[in-house]
């Protein structure tokens, strides 16, 4: 029986979406982030590991105490070689179990926007560069020490990191058109009608094509996690 990839939440609107439509393997997901002591798996029952976005600061533990538990399993799952996936928050989780800073409240981006393919990976490239992807956070990280950067943008310098079996994508690869309409619909403080209006039909040109380019960039990384399984 293959190992299971494991999934961690931190919202009921940031689950896996693209990425579990590209797995194609077994996976579990779980939110522990608001558990003191919660029980998650050691590296060597997964087949791989994926860690989505959320509302919280990557270091607020004082009010998800979960939060460090979720830290320390990504900095044992890039020792031990597992294939790692960060998203948004999930990407500056990974950032500082390698060492990195956060940066609160560095710079907001909210909506479609370009960034810069700066290096070559083989799970990014088919992204394209200038990419136009969806951008939906307030905090940024530093690169970690023996990271390579991998993309880039004038607001947010580190919008893509490779650290080993390890990716960090500060934007939102998992998206597609019906999880897009359920954010929009969403209570949401740091977006107005107006926002959402442009947020929409910019989704309505951009996501056909960055769909497509997004799934095979998962599928690739399923691929990784099946030769693990």
């Amino acid at each position: 029986m293959s190992r299971p990839v494991l999934v961690l939440t931190h919202s009921p609107l940031e689950g896996p979406g693209l990425v579990a439509a590209a797995l194609d393997h077994p996976y579990r997901v779980r939110t522990v982030l608001d558990e003191p002591q919660p029980r998650l798996p050691s590296v060597d029952e997964i087949a791989g590991l994926v860690v989505m976005g959320g509302p919280p600061d990557a270091d607020d533990d004082a009010h998800h105490p979960g939060l460090a538990a979720e830290r320390a399993l990504l900095a044992q799952a890039v020792d031990a070689d597992v294939p790692t996936l960060g998203v948004c928050l999930g990407a500056q989780l990974l950032a500082l179990a390698l060492g990195a800073r956060l940066l609160r409240r560095a710079g907001t981006e909210i909506g479609f926007a370009p960034i810069e393919l700066v290096a070559s990976d083989p799970l990014l490239d088919p992204l394209g560069s200038p990419a136009q992807v969806l951008h939906w956070h307030l905090d940024q990280v530093e690169l970690p020490v023996g990271a390579t950067l991998l993309a880039s943008s004038a607001l947010t310098p580190v919008q893509a990191f490779r650290a080993g079996s390890a990716l960090g994508l500060q934007f939102h690869i998992e998206v597609d058109a019906p999880l897009l309409d359920l954010w929009l619909s969403a209570p949401d403080d740091l977006v107005d009608g107006e926002q959402r209006a442009v947020i929409a039909a910019e989704g309505a040109r951009v996501l056909p094509g960055l769909t497509t380019a997004a799934t095979v960039v998962l599928e690739r990384f399923g691929e990784q996690v099946r030769a693990r399984g």
